[in-house]
């Protein structure tokens, strides 16, 4: 075993210095109708904390009153304002596209009609209206009819298009389904076209949460490492992954090194617990964190201890892989770090 160093560095405060915690929802605050576990009386320890807290989504099917109404049911202190969507992310880059009155052809539900119509622009569901634009988003009864009259819209080139985000996959109560960007390709696929993209990774939606709490330092939960961690580090935030969504420990092993958090939880509580520091051995083969240790050797990855924490074991092995500077494709990797 490679020796270590023979004092340990004291463990991190996850939230040290942080003036505003900007939470997804999807997979970190609710699984459909529902809490995930732990989540409501953390976060509520944050605002009591004096932290301001806000909550950012790429869905667009919900108006941020009702968002704000679903996470004031479980408890927490929530209004319309403290709710970021990207249809108002959406909003912000199509008026600068687009004048005051100018019609819009809506593909989605009543969170992005609720945005057009306040940004001063017409909703039309028609490209017989002749539209300035063309503006997508999730809701659960899209269907072809909507997706058609997009394409016939979009074959002008001087139509813009504004997604409001392209996820692949949305998770649901009964599980995970196909997200607005499966709607998108459909579109893409027709007219050859790309939209521009307001929500999650793109930067838009966090610039305008980051303005919206006037945040100096703020820190942003996801569990998904495509959007939400990839989003975060574009956007200069510090990015916190919770495994209670779409992410495990397996895509986080295989993290690009654009969309690998700062911090790594289990659940909310560990907000508020010490986050403990890598340590590496003085020859390199090993990577210790709290009682957990792995051994990279060569191309061949393997858990020398389990420790007392499974994510501790977690944190151990991505800080060994990651700082390898190997991909996750050419390494032997024990089961054990992800099973």
């Amino acid at each position: 075993m490679g020796l270590f160093r023979a004092r340990t560095p004291e463990p991190v405060n996850v939230l040290e210095g942080v003036d505003a915690v900007l939470a997804d929802l999807d997979g970190v605050v609710y699984k459909g109708a529902d809490p995930i576990p732990h989540a409501v009386e953390s976060l509520q320890r944050v605002a009591a904390d004096g932290i301001r807290l806000g909550y950012i989504t790429n869905n667009a099917s919900r108006t941020d009153a009702q968002v704000a109404e679903h996470l004031s049911s479980f408890g927490l202190t929530v209004s319309a304002a403290d709710v970021v969507t990207s249809p108002q992310a959406a909003m912000r880059i199509l008026t600068t596209l687009v004048g005051p009155g100018s019609p819009v052809l809506v593909v989605g539900g009543i969170g992005l009609v609720s945005e057009v119509e306040k940004a001063g622009l017409v909703v039309t569901r028609s490209a017989d209206d002749r539209p300035a634009a063309v503006v997508q988003g999730f809701a659960p009864d899209v269907g072809w009819t909507q997706l058609a009259e997009a394409s016939f819209a979009l074959h002008d080139p001087a139509v813009h298009w504004v997604a409001t985000n392209t996820d692949w996959t949305i998770p649901v109560a009964r599980g995970i389904a196909p997200g607005n960007g499966t709607l998108v390709s459909a579109v893409h696929t027709a007219v050859g076209r790309l939209p521009v993209v307001a929500g999650k990774p793109e930067k838009p939606i966090f610039e305008l949460a980051v303005e919206r709490f006037g945040a100096q330092n703020a820190v942003f939960i996801g569990d998904r490492l495509d959007t939400d961690t990839l989003g975060a580090q574009r956007a200069g935030l510090r990015a916190i992954h919770v495994l209670t969504g779409i992410d495990r420990a397996k895509q986080l092993l295989a993290a690009p090194k654009d969309s690998r958090p700062d911090f790594i939880l289990d659940d909310l509580r560990q907000l508020f617990e010490p986050y403990p520091v890598t340590v590496t051995s003085k020859d390199g083969t090993e990577t210790r964190v709290g009682s957990a240790v792995v051994r990279m050797t060569g191309h061949v990855v393997r858990v020398v201890s389990s420790g007392d924490s499974s994510i501790d074991l977690v944190r151990a092995g991505t800080a060994a892989i990651w700082n390898s500077g190997l991909s996750i494709h050419a390494l032997d990797v024990d089961p054990a770090l992800y099973s």
